[in-house]
């Protein structure tokens, strides 16, 4: 099997815990599975933990321009649009992706109505996948909603692009515990799971093939899907059959 060089690719990891920085993140501690994919494979990485930064809830580029004194996420979108691949993790809250995670999506909303140099949707190219833990069910409710927002707003997504590990239902130990009320365990928790580990594998790489391929083709051709030809008047071959 020939060896694919993603050395010139990068990637951002939004991790959407609740948690600020020097607090434990079981959302990280799964993230790092993939990070040491990555990082073998010398894919340049980023990261941020999205509760660290003063970013203002809204859906414009940038809300100081609209009534908040403080908005972080200029600098963010700058990191998330130098990236080829977005990956959000989030723990599960009630059900439900964290509230970081949800203003994150509004925020990536906020930027879907700028543009490229040809004239399509200024995510077009990029490539999104989720990460996601928590204790009791909600993985792939979580998933389809990230994943679902992403693509609406412009990224790619591959097959099998979210992985996560829950816990079983009730109180209990999180994803890399290694006590749980004042015991040590044997291993971290979750560690041995061939169905998370296998499955952030297979998102890892898949995100990395959909994105060399992006990359390699210069994303997608603007043929029938730019903004800017549409706004100019261009319609390629639409027809409202109702006017025939």
């Amino acid at each position: 099997m020939k060896k694919i060089d993603f050395s010139d690719l990068k990637v951002i990891y939004i991790n959407c815990t609740l948690k600020k920085s020097l607090q434990e993140s079981h959302t990280q501690k799964l993230m790092e599975v993939s990070k040491v994919i990555m990082t073998k494979e010398q894919v340049k990485i980023d990261e941020v933990r999205f509760i660290d930064h003063q970013i203002a809830s809204g859906v414009y580029p940038d809300m100081t321009e609209h009534g908040w004194d403080v908005d972080e996420w200029p600098e963010i979108a700058e990191r998330i649009l130098d990236a080829d691949i977005t990956i959000i993790g989030t723990p599960i809250w009630l059900g439900e992706k964290s509230s970081e995670a949800q203003k994150l999506i509004e925020r990536l909303y906020a930027m879907s109505g700028e543009t490229n140099e040809k004239g399509q949707y200024i995510l077009y190219g990029k490539v999104g996948g989720c990460i996601i833990t928590g204790n009791e069910d909600g993985i792939k409710h979580c998933a389809m909603g990230i994943l679902y927002s992403m693509q609406h707003v412009g990224y790619s997504i591959p097959p099998q692009a979210d992985s996560g590990w829950i816990g079983k239902v009730g109180p209990g130990p999180s994803y890399g515990d290694t006590k749980w009320k004042g015991e040590d365990l044997k291993e971290p928790v979750g560690f041995d799971s061939d169905f998370t580990n296998r499955n952030t594998t297979f998102m890892t790489y898949n995100l990395l093939h959909l994105a060399r391929m992006m990359k390699d083709n210069n994303g997608y051709p603007n043929y029938g899907n730019s903004r800017t030809e549409w706004d100019n008047g261009k319609r390629w071959e639409f027809e409202n059959p109702e006017y025939r």
